[in-house]
């Protein structure tokens, strides 16, 4: 397995990381598949054969939370259709949402075609938030592996426009809260006030909170039997955030603007 992860650290460096930091990237930025999941793998094939369907014009790439747009209940906690078809429904947008993936699978995936052959005119994505579980992966590496992300999206698509969001609050404890913030503190030095001109950065995460704690009512989480920590957006959530970086969709897309 060491020598499995020294491989792929070394390919990284070849053609994958971002080589302005010096010394081998951590495993938040080093593609690594989840090809022992037949799930993983069927809909990472069936998501090849999507874009190549096309056409594409907005790609949203993350985790669980993106890959959340495509559940339809049957509990009306679990039902997005609503808000993707208010906000995405129209715009020939590509789910490449998947559960459970941590920054190191979706720089896996980007790097194995998923947005091969597409031409967007805008990216949107969403990650970090499992680098925060059972991993649990450092503020500096999950930076890293987000810089990766975003490196690699732009290298295949270097005419599309992306909107890096920050991690989302969670109700996992003090730690995964304090670091999600420094994540997001780091990103916005790094990605805010135009820094890049191809990346606009939006922290949603004061959308989630009330009196400095997250709101659990705008997560599906808590109503789930038995009761999971708040962690996924529910429909209400969800739209709450899409109505927030819709302007910056709209201007992306150049169309008309989307929402209530």
């Amino acid at each position: 397995m060491r020598r499995r992860f020294l491989l792929l650290a070394a390919l990284l460096l070849l053609g994958a990381a971002d080589v302005s930091h010096a010394g081998p990237p951590p495993l938040a930025a080093v593609p690594i598949a989840r090809l022992d999941l037949p799930w993983w793998k069927a809909r990472h094939e069936a998501k090849l054969a999507e874009a190549k369907r096309g056409p594409v014009d907005l790609v949203l790439l993350g985790d669980s939370i993106t890959h959340d747009y495509e559940m339809t209940g049957p509990e009306p906690f679990r039902d997005f259709r609503a808000v993707w078809q208010r906000f995405y429904g129209d715009r020939h947008a590509l789910n490449l949402g998947f559960p459970g993936d941590a920054t190191s699978h979706l720089l896996w995936r980007i790097l194995h075609g998923e947005i091969d052959g597409i031409a967007p005119k805008a990216a949107v994505i969403l990650i970090g938030a499992n680098n925060l579980g059972r991993l649990h992966w450092s503020a500096p590496d999950t930076v890293r592996g987000i810089e990766a992300v975003v490196a690699a999206t732009h290298r295949r698509l270097p005419r599309t426009k992306i909107l890096l969001l920050g991690v989302l609050p969670s109700d996992r404890g003090a730690w995964v809260m304090r670091t999600a913030a420094e994540i997001n503190a780091a990103l916005a030095a790094e990605y805010g006030h135009g820094a890049l001109p191809y990346v606009t950065y939006f922290d949603a995460s004061p959308l989630f909170l009330r009196g400095g704690a997250v709101d659990i009512s705008l997560f599906y989480d808590p109503l789930e039997s038995p009761p999971r920590p708040a962690l996924h957006p529910s429909p209400a959530g969800q739209a709450r955030m899409a109505a927030a970086i819709e302007p910056a969709i709209s201007a992306m897309l150049a169309d008309r603007p989307h929402g209530p």
